[in-house]
């Protein structure tokens, strides 16, 4: 295709030379231009596209070698489009560039009272700078140090602050109506674990077992699942549960049924707000550590005479986009978002403050995207649009960038890993692309690297915005293969 690309170019040449010759010369350049701007579909992507009842008017591509200019194949590429979780290479692409990615964020503890043979007379108080990769690991490991710090008693009470982030920046409603689903859970500048509790399924010969991979007292399970044999088929359909919270703790009742064919299965939901979930974990840890404490959680800023006992930081931002790409984090995508407006513009954050930052760094880069539309950066969103070319010419801009290396390893590697694992396992083209996926109802998209035959590296968007988007995946991989096979 870039043969022929630079075929048409000596061709435009020629006519412009013969221009003079031409009675009709601008009609002779409308027809040369339509031609050289539209590209038929493949084959393969049409017929795949037909046989589930996609029309091609509700799908774009955009395909480009990195070291081209010029489109190699470009369909309703100026189409302004919902992405869904795509829209994550926006959001960390621009993280990489700005923050750089030996970025870390921190977190810090202070005490508002002396310690007295290892008994803090006050308040502990803990500060979020909005790590979206704080797990229950460095929680353990911070009380650990404070512990070491000569802490083994908090007379007072846990004091969280969370200024960094907007104070009603958790406070809007769930993107549908699995409000307990894991990516549901609004971002914290205290964050820990997710906020997220997941729940392990197995069976045995006799019976289905439910338990919590980190657990908390305060969740009550109740196991009222059925064991049933047969394929596994989609156990997730299979499955209801009912969350019913009190005040300090909360009763998971699961039903349905579950066959042993599905070996460890994980289902994530959000049981606690940030604060509650955060404060169990506290009173769990500081207990298996040793220590002692009987006091309440109280949500507010740190004093100024308070006095810091140790931050910690976390992992570099370039280990932590790639949980955000390779499994599509929605929570740690807008925490990754209103972290760059905190850095960029000042606390308190804001996803509008966030989706400025976004635009002005694109801006910054003569990049003039009028279609796009943020409004948290993960792409759990209706409102959320950008064109397949945009997208596009952003990928290979970036591929040229410092970042690069960073950018493509936080990607999913096609039938290795991520969530393309279990695609294309027996093509060629397994191991040869990295890639981003998305999907919402009504949305399906990719985007990414490939790495064709020919050994160049191309860039490829598709983005489908359909009722039956779901069903596009064969058409996508026909794309993918399509590229791959480029001569």
């Amino acid at each position: 295709m870039l043969a022929v690309v630079d075929m048409l170019k000596g061709l435009f040449s020629l006519l412009f030379k013969l221009r003079g010759q031409f009675k009709s010369w601008p009609i002779v350049l409308f027809l040369f231009l339509s031609f050289s701007a539209r590209a038929e579909l493949p084959t393969a992507v049409v017929s795949a596209l037909e046989a589930v009842g996609i029309p091609e008017k509700d799908v774009a591509i955009y395909v480009q070698a990195v070291e081209s200019n010029n489109p190699t194949l470009s369909h309703n590429a100026d189409k302004s489009m919902n992405p869904a979780s795509v829209m994550k290479l926006v959001t960390t692409n621009a993280a990489l560039t700005l923050l750089t990615p030996a970025y870390r964020w921190k977190t810090e503890v202070y005490r508002d009272a002396d310690v007295v043979n290892g008994v803090l007379q006050g308040n502990l108080i803990i500060k979020g700078y909005g790590d979206p990769s704080f797990k229950v690991q460095d929680f353990w490991r911070m009380l650990m140090n404070l512990q070491q710090a000569g802490i083994k008693e908090i007379k007072g009470d846990l004091i969280i602050d969370k200024s960094y982030f907007a104070k009603d920046i958790a406070h809007k409603k769930a993107f549908d109506d699995e409000i307990w689903r894991a990516y549901n859970a609004e971002p914290s500048a205290f964050l820990v674990n997710g906020r997220s509790t997941s729940f392990k399924f197995n069976a045995t010969d006799t019976s289905v077992n439910i338990k919590q991979e980190f657990e908390l007292n305060e969740i009550q399970v109740v196991n009222n699942m059925k064991l049933v044999q047969g394929a596994c088929g989609e156990w997730r359909s299979r499955l209801g549960y009912v969350v019913k919270p009190n005040t300090s703790s909360a009763t998971v009742t699961f039903s349905g049924v579950f066959s042993p064919d599905c070996g460890e299965r994980y289902l994530e939901l959000s049981v606690f707000d940030d604060e509650k979930y955060a404060f169990y974990t506290f009173k769990k840890l500081w207990k298996e550590l040793g220590g002692r404490f009987s006091g309440q959680l109280k949500i507010q800023d740190t004093s100024m005479s308070a006095v810091q006992v140790l931050e910690q930081f976390s992992d570099p931002l370039a280990y932590v986009v790639r949980d955000i790409n390779k499994w599509s984090n929605n929570l740690m995508a807008r925490q990754l978002l209103l972290t760059l407006a905190t850095e960029k513009l000042g606390a308190p954050a804001t996803e509008v403050d966030g989706a400025a930052v976004l635009k002005n760094w694109l801006a910054d880069q003569d990049s003039k995207f009028d279609e796009l539309v943020i409004e948290n950066g993960s792409g759990l969103s209706r409102m959320e649009r950008i064109s397949a070319e945009h997208l596009g010419k952003m990928l290979v801009s970036t591929y040229n960038s410092p970042v690069m290396p960073e950018f493509m390893a936080s990607l999913s590697i096609l039938a290795l890993d991520g969530t393309v694992k279990k695609r294309l396992n027996d093509s060629p083209s397994s191991g040869r692309a990295h890639l981003k996926t998305g999907s919402l109802d009504g949305v399906s998209a990719l985007a990414g690297y490939i790495l064709a035959a020919n050994n160049h590296r191309y860039v490829l968007v598709m983005l489908v915005n359909y009722p039956k988007a779901a069903i596009s995946k064969n058409a996508q991989d026909a794309l993918i293969e399509w590229v791959y096979q480029q001569p």
